[in-house]
């Protein structure tokens, strides 16, 4: 079973939620914010190898172009421009579609690689971690979500820590995803998006329940938002100067007690709802 933990924004504690959730169920760990990912400072893990996430990108060779153009039209992302001796490529905008190279009358254009990224993959214990990290400067995280997720185990849980918001990042990943946790924070902002991830779930017809990180008193409206939407409260993280502490120090929460026991009541909710 495939568990996206996701939130409306960043900064909400989701991957916190994630790794402290891996830990207690012994459930496998993949980081897909693969522009930030972190969890793997927490998780710590051993024994990682990395391999490349690569696109392909065109190669015109100039001695068989004519110069005809039909490449230019034919691109969807405006990734190809004719000069005055020769096609550009503007390799950042290329989605490796392909097109070029099947209208071209000369063939002229071949396909070299170009990496993007990289997918790092390690183990805590008998827990599988993953990560992508999509090269500074890259615009297109998709690639390498889409290898990231490929062949992910069977037969067991896989905490699928997802981008911040509700990009189409985060709808590639929800497509891999049996259920959704929505983590969210007891503030306007946070209420906010949350109601953008709900919307998002909903209409992706993906089950879905809520941890409220950061609880503190005082949460009316959120409160009022939950019970009118009959959403599926799993639990919350009360909000503890210990906890950030422990998270600035790289350090997982499960050896605070009380935090310990909120994430019990988290599970126990958790496996009533889907194992």
């Amino acid at each position: 079973m495939n568990i996206v933990v996701l939130s409306g924004k960043g900064g909400t504690g989701k991957t916190t939620i994630s790794t402290n959730l891996s830990l207690l169920l012994k459930a496998n760990y993949i980081d897909c914010d693969v522009e930030e990912p972190n969890g793997f400072i927490f998780l710590e893990p051993e024994n990682s190898h990395t391999k490349a996430v690569e696109l392909e990108v065109p190669k015109v060779n100039r001695d068989k172009c004519n110069l005809c153009g039909d490449c230019v039209k034919a691109c969807q992302f405006n990734a190809l421009a004719k000069g005055k001796d020769k096609i550009i490529l503007f390799e950042k905008l290329c989605h490796s579609c392909g097109t070029c190279g099947l209208v071209c009358p000369m063939e002229a254009i071949d396909f070299v690689k170009r990496p993007i990224g990289i997918i790092e993959e390690g183990f805590k214990d008998e827990i599988l971690l993953k990560r992508g990290i999509l090269n500074i400067g890259e615009p297109m995280a998709v690639p390498v979500l889409k290898q990231l997720l490929e062949d992910l185990p069977k037969g067991k849980i896989n905490i699928l820590d997802s981008p911040p918001g509700t990009s189409c990042n985060v709808v590639n990943v929800l497509h891999h995803g049996d259920y959704a946790i929505l983590v969210t924070e007891p503030t306007a902002f946070g209420l906010h998006d949350l109601k953008m991830a709900v919307k998002l779930v909903e209409d992706l017809n993906i089950p879905y329940g809520l941890i409220v990180n950061k609880h503190h008193d005082g949460n009316e409206f959120l409160d009022k938002y939950i019970v009118e939407e009959n959403i599926n409260l799993l639990g919350s993280i009360p909000y503890s100067r210990n906890v950030a502490e422990h998270y600035s120090k790289g350090k997982t929460l499960l050896e605070i007690e009380e935090i310990q026991e909120a994430f019990l009541n988290i599970v126990k909710s958790l496996e009533e709802e889907i194992l």
